[in-house]
């Protein structure tokens, strides 16, 4: 079950993380509306992914995706846009990577 949630995990920081960036090209970078579709598209398939999860609790998946979030969107920057994130923000990925493993590893869920 834990390789599943992770895949699925995945498979969300791409779609919400990359809808995103394409919202950002067509409206920040001026690449044109369609890229806003496209974001539009990735990010409602970010929605189903998550539904996918196997535990039924939404508020629950939801706060340990978010450290996923949070750590894909500095690895995004660095592969997509050249960011190169400094030490405090390597430091709080960490802290949210670990966050998201103590909500999804807890005793009793596996």
């Amino acid at each position: 079950m834990v390789l599943r949630t992770a895949g699925l995990f995945a498979a969300a920081a791409l779609l919400e993380i990359g809808g995103a960036w394409l919202v950002w090209q067509g409206v920040r970078a001026g690449r044109g509306w369609w890229w806003c579709g496209l974001g539009a598209l990735a990010l409602a398939g970010y929605g189903f992914v998550a539904a996918l999860q196997p535990s039924a609790s939404f508020g629950r998946v939801l706060a340990a995706y978010g450290g996923v979030f949070v750590a894909g969107s500095l690895a995004w920057g660095v592969l997509v846009d050249g960011f190169r994130p400094d030490r405090w923000d390597l430091a709080g990925a960490a802290v949210c990577l670990l966050g998201a493993a103590v909500i999804v590893l807890a005793p009793g869920r596996g």
